[in-house]
């Protein structure tokens, strides 16, 4: 029999940490033993079936009520929040996998950093930083041809302003983003420098935040070293992604609605131009899912060495 892993979920109030809630009650050996929020300190949990008397708690301050037998730390909590919780589960909890959803550990090298369909593995990790939503969708247009790039890739990205997070801010302000879509972030933009990182160097990347809730589109344009054809790209990429069934690839352009609640990235719209040198295309996925929380149960599943899409529904 398989070992029940005991979770401790850090940020269980969020648009992502509901989500993971709702992957681990469907997970037959992830089990949640303790969510903390500040703010929902005492509420009960939604989503989450496995246990109806499971509470919301708060993070003693000096974190002596985290329960000594987590197996599994998740932490959902905004950006730069991480540090102290770090700190502290690195000198109590070392035997412990940890897994930040934030992007307070992408570029720390002693974290491993992992997309499911593109990492190479070559030990179980302990301490894993999930990957950005747009840097997901990014990484997954480029990783099959990378070798093939001649230059700068140019891609734009439309997400809903779920993307902002649950806490109130301009991007996320619905009066504002009503008839608007809004461009931020115009250079450096932390998913920018994360596919740098992790993927491919030349890179430019604008994001823009559109009125609805949740869904990614990033449309990239990228030169290639040589002339192809459009059915050769679109084998390339089946046969990359061909035993990764969260990957669906087409030749049509993806829509937003296709890959909204679910568990999937969709890649397709391959269109070369007069040259056949000049590459379009795009990638959609949800960004609280396959850009979030998807991946945590895929990278959890990883480290605990069970098949990656144990627990996740797909079609």
């Amino acid at each position: 029999m398989n070992k029940i892993y005991n979770i401790a979920l850090m940020g269980g109030r969020g648009f992502v940490g509901q989500e993971i809630i709702a992957l681990v009650d469907n997970h037959p050996y992830f089990e949640l033993s303790q969510v903390f929020s500040k703010s929902n300190a005492g509420k009960t949990i939604p989503n989450y079936k496995k246990n109806k008397h499971l509470l919301f708690t708060e993070l003693d301050q000096e974190m002596r009520n985290i329960d000594p037998d987590i197996d599994i730390f998740i932490l959902a909590l905004a950006n730069d929040d991480s540090k102290n919780v770090v700190n502290f589960l690195n000198s109590n909890f070392n035997k412990s996998i940890i897994i930040d959803v934030s992007s307070d550990h992408r570029f720390n090298d002693d974290w491993t950093y992992r997309l499911p369909e593109t990492s190479i593995d070559e030990e179980l990790p302990k301490k894993i930083s999930n990957p950005g939503c747009y840097a997901t969708a990014m990484q997954l247009m480029l990783a099959p041809i990378k070798k093939d790039i001649n230059g700068q890739v140019s891609i734009m990205g439309f997400s809903g302003f779920s993307g902002a997070g649950s806490t109130p801010n301009d991007k996320n302000n619905r009066d504002r983003l009503k008839g608007n879509i809004l461009a931020y972030n115009l250079v450096n933009h932390t998913h920018e420098k994360e596919v740098k990182k992790h993927c491919y160097e030349q890179l430019s990347f604008t994001p823009h935040v559109a009125d609805f809730f949740r869904g990614i589109l990033a449309t990239a344009h990228i030169q290639l070293d040589k002339p192809t054809t459009e059915d050769a790209l679109l084998a390339r990429y089946q046969e990359f992604y061909k035993n990764k069934p969260l990957i669906h690839i087409d030749g049509s352009v993806p829509l937003i609605t296709d890959a909204v609640g679910k568990n999937i990235a969709c890649l397709g719209g391959f269109c070369l131009n007069n040259s056949k040198q000049q590459l379009r295309l795009c990638c959609t996925l949800d960004n609280l899912l396959k850009g979030a929380a998807t991946q945590v149960i895929q990278n959890l599943n990883h480290a605990c060495q069970f098949n990656e899409t144990l627990g996740i529904h797909y079609e």
